[in-house]
């Protein structure tokens, strides 16, 4: 079963690997379910089923006009919980995918979710307001829009140096590594790419009471991309019980520049 159908007649192309309680890995901003083949590969040697897909428009999906608003993205992963049969199923959200899981635990009740993970997650809210101080102005969303659509592969460039912090003697990333993040975010649509920059001023504050189930929170603390104050440290004190592991120094791209110790705590958490 490589794809599941939408609602709205979308294709989204699923992973889904080994056999046991279902653990649901979605992506991050720009890139495909393969950023998260590492600790797929790890959950499934470890007798759990990992499952993982390409949001609408980026890496082997469909590529509508429209759709990435989070109520459809949330959609969208209720598409692929019904199809797959996961049942008990831990939901994990890198990056803008956080939204995926807030924006489902509210619109959907966590249906069939026993556990939920926000790894370098954009919730609760981006956006810097009088009432969210530590946030991201909203000039530099719109200055991103801009920079794609004057010269993609440019930005993307600049982009992912900022993603991996490149520079850290503590988490050094190869050329070969952004090569290829440039080269899987360039598969997206440049539609799916752009619009789901705007998706990122979305408020989840009033998702976070949805949560009912035990929920890890992972941030790097010298996040350029997602500032860990406005986002994980924020969700971890509004979602009750959450665990917030924070990885002093670490950038964004944490599924790579701290691979063995993200694989090691999700697996840990899954196992709790």
């Amino acid at each position: 079963m490589p794809y599941v159908t939408t609602r709205d007649d979308t294709r989204l192309y699923v992973k889904d690997w080994g056999a046991g309680r279902p653990v649901i890995l979605m992506h991050g901003w720009p890139l495909s379910a393969d950023s998260w083949d590492a600790q797929a590969m790890a959950i499934a040697d470890a007798g759990m089923r990992a499952i993982s897909y390409d949001r609408r428009g980026f890496g082997r999906s469909s590529q509508p006009w429209g759709g990435y608003d989070y109520d459809t993205l949330a959609d969208d992963l209720a598409a692929v919980i019904e199809a797959t049969g996961a049942k008990d199923a831990t939901v994990v959200g890198f990056s803008m995918a956080g939204g995926e899981v807030a924006r489902y635990m509210s619109r959907h009740g966590g249906r069939l979710v026993v556990q939920a993970g926000l790894i370098a997650s954009i919730v609760p809210y981006m956006v810097k307001t009088s009432d969210n101080p530590h946030g991201v102005e909203q000039t530099v969303f719109d200055g991103i829009i801009t920079a794609l659509e004057d010269d993609r592969p440019a930005f993307l460039t600049g982009f992912f140096k900022n993603f991996y912090g490149e520079g850290r003697p503590s988490a050094p990333v190869s050329d070969q590594v952004r090569e290829w993040s440039c080269g899987v975010a360039m598969g997206a649509s440049l539609r799916a790419t752009i619009a789901c920059v705007r998706a990122w001023a979305t408020d989840f504050r009033a998702d976070l009471s949805a949560f009912e189930v035990p929920t890890l929170v992972v941030h790097g603390t010298d996040d350029s991309i997602v500032p860990i104050d406005a986002t994980a440290r924020a969700a971890a004190r509004s979602i009750r019980g959450a665990k917030l592991l924070e990885y002093e120094g670490g950038p964004h791209g944490l599924l790579v520049t701290h691979r063995q110790q993200l694989t090691d705590d999700l697996l840990a958490f899954l196992r709790s």
